[in-house]
């Protein structure tokens, strides 16, 4: 890849070329209080409140905030209740573990301190008539009835580099100095659940969204984040992909997805994960970004179709991310839960099912699935134990491990429960169901993390789950480039890839030359470029504007839109390319 040239675009935007776009704090603070229209601040006794999602510098929005005239601040902080009641309150969700929790019942409402907030309605409903009253954070509008609404929303990506970071704190309590895994626990099991859920009460009823990600904050007002979620849910659409270094890393994606050099490595791209990456409208050449999963919860039907939201509600079921091992490591060697096992231990509804598609490997590549003819279960877990506890030892996964060759396009497929791991000098298309938490290392090498410290081994949870009849026989019946010819015409060929049968993904490779015509099946497609430097997504009845994608980019086509074609583009025209399509299975 040395003299590689990248057209990787990493910040796709819907273009938006009607719509509102205010930036700095001047001229935000200058809309809200000046502008002489219907949301008139200086004129008028208004409630302003100002939600926010878990991740914003809540002293960078009060001090700006409180720059608008007014004669009541409120923060809803204080309201909460004790710190100790909330901790309490979410034990057992937390549970006693470095990584895994149990996914939350809890509500907003559950937060407060409801006498207090009586209290606080009395006062609020006597100072109504004698000048602005502002009402900031978690659950403002449960505080007051706003007259102007305002969300500072934060996408799930920053909030874990301000984590990493120690730059803030869990809702109701201070756990910044917590080792990271402790605040992503927290985040995932109880306060992003709580917080998604009080903001799908309010999307139709706020104002202004605010995009406080960069230095610089953005502010749009309702009508252009509902042209951006209409135009974005009508088209073919990505959402922005995030980098992230990693013990094993490699080189492969600096130079295909165009990174920094300087930079050690990066191991993973999550580039089809909307809870948490992030979705960017480009308002009249401004960038606005806000969470996609805000485009999921609001278009639930449209994207992921009728029959795949009867299944998954508004959640995404379907995720890719590449895995950079070229000039690194081996993956840990791990295993994913059981649905049933993460049902009854963390309260999800479906598993981690997944693939690995190899979308670049060199001659030594190789992949570890599955187990040994034979082996001892026994005799395995005591020999992982003993590497585990002792850093001299080295676990034989020669001996236990069924480990196979691994070339460029070839599909391994790991239904929960097979032990696996990618292994170095490849870069992996892994095409997953979107639970992203659940990985049980049983054996990491010796390695430590970039942290300087040894990564969590989850051995004791692990060998639950292990399916042990998951053997080389069975791999390679089963698991291991199970591709079926499904049609061709002239200048293509379609092929089920798979996934394995107990998995909900159906995976479909094209190869062509000439242009494919697609149909959705009333699911969400989620596609990459695997091969050929571009290709070109068109609709048939011109429904949407025609899409440009770039070699290892993955996109997304909303099942209502029903049928797009695809074709070499620019550079590929009339060359072959490889797309690889990932639907649920009915």
């Amino acid at each position: 890849m040395e003299n590689y040239k990248s057209n990787y675009d990493k910040f796709p935007a819907t273009s938006i070329n009607d719509g509102m776009l205010i930036s700095g704090w001047d001229n935000i603070l200058d809309e809200l209080v000046d502008k002489p229209d219907e949301l008139v601040v200086k004129t008028g006794n208004n409630i302003i409140c100002v939600e926010c999602y878990h991740g914003v510098y809540g002293d960078e929005l009060i001090n700006n905030l409180k720059r608008i005239p007014h004669a009541l601040f409120i923060d809803s902080d204080d309201y909460f209740k004790p710190e100790e009641e909330i901790r309490k309150m979410t034990q057992n969700f937390m549970k006693d573990d470095v990584l895994f929790g149990y996914l939350s019942n809890l509500k907003m409402e559950d937060y407060l301190d409801e006498a207090r907030v009586a209290e606080l309605k009395k006062q609020i409903a006597s100072s109504e008539k004698t000048g602005n009253i502002i009402v900031f954070g978690y659950g403002s509008t449960l505080i007051a009835d706003p007259d102007i609404l305002i969300y500072a929303d934060m996408p799930r990506w920053e909030i874990q580099q301000r984590m990493r970071r120690s730059e803030v704190t869990g809702m109701g309590v201070d756990n910044h100095q917590d080792p990271f895994s402790i605040q992503f626990k927290r985040g995932y099991f109880i306060d992003w659940p709580v917080l998604d859920n009080h903001k799908k009460r309010l999307y139709s009823r706020v104002d202004y969204w605010l995009d406080t990600v960069k230095d610089t904050p953005k502010m749009i007002d309702r009508d252009t984040f509902f042209r951006g979620i209409e135009k974005t849910a009508n088209s073919p659409f990505r959402v922005v992909p995030f980098f992230d270094p990693a013990p094993w890393g490699g080189q492969w994606m600096k130079e295909v997805c165009g990174l920094d050099k300087s930079v050690k490595n990066y191991g993973w791209c999550f580039d089809c994960v909307p809870e948490e990456n992030s979705l960017l409208f480009d308002v009249r050449g401004e960038i606005f970004e806000m969470p996609s999963i805000n485009l999921i919860f609001l278009k639930s039907r449209e994207i992921l179709g009728d029959p795949v939201e009867a299944r998954f509600g508004d959640s995404f079921p379907i995720r890719f991310d590449l895995l950079d091992t070229m000039g690194g490591g081996n993956l840990s060697l791990q295993v994913h839960p059981t649905t049933q096992y993460a049902r009854d231990s963390f309260g999800l509804p479906y598993t981690q099912d997944e693939s690995y598609y190899l979308v670049d490997a060199k001659e030594d590549a190789h992949v570890y699935l599955g187990l040994k003819n034979g082996i001892d279960k026994d005799e395995m877990i005591a020999d992982l134990e003993r590497a585990n506890n002792n850093p001299g030892v080295i676990f034989d996964d020669e001996k236990y491990i069924n480990i196979l060759p691994a070339k460029k396009h070839d599909h391994f497929l790991i239904p929960a429960g097979t032990i696996h791991c990618s292994g170095r000098n490849a870069v992996v298309l892994e095409i997953s169901a979107t639970p992203n938490l659940f990985t049980f290392k049983l054996w990491d090498w010796n390695r430590l993390g970039l942290d300087g410290k040894p990564r969590p081994i989850n051995l004791e949870r692990g060998k639950k789950v292990i399916r042990w009849e998951r053997d080389a026989d069975f791999a390679e019946k089963e698991l291991v480039n199970q591709f079926v010819e499904t049609s061709s015409g002239d200048g293509w060929v379609d092929e089920r890839t798979g996934l394995h049968k107990t998995e909900f993904i159906e995976t479909r490779r094209q190869t062509f030359t000439k242009q494919v015509r697609h149909t959705t099946g009333d699911s969400v497609n989620v596609l990459t470029l695997l091969e050929g430097r571009e290709i070109i997504v068109e609709s048939p009845t011109n429904a949407f504007e025609p899409f440009i994608v770039h070699y290892a980019e993955a996109f997304i086509i909303p099942a209502h839109i029903k049928e797009y074609t695809i074709t070499p583009y620019g550079e590929s025209e009339g060359k072959k390319c490889i797309t690889i399509k990932a639907s649920v299975r009915f």
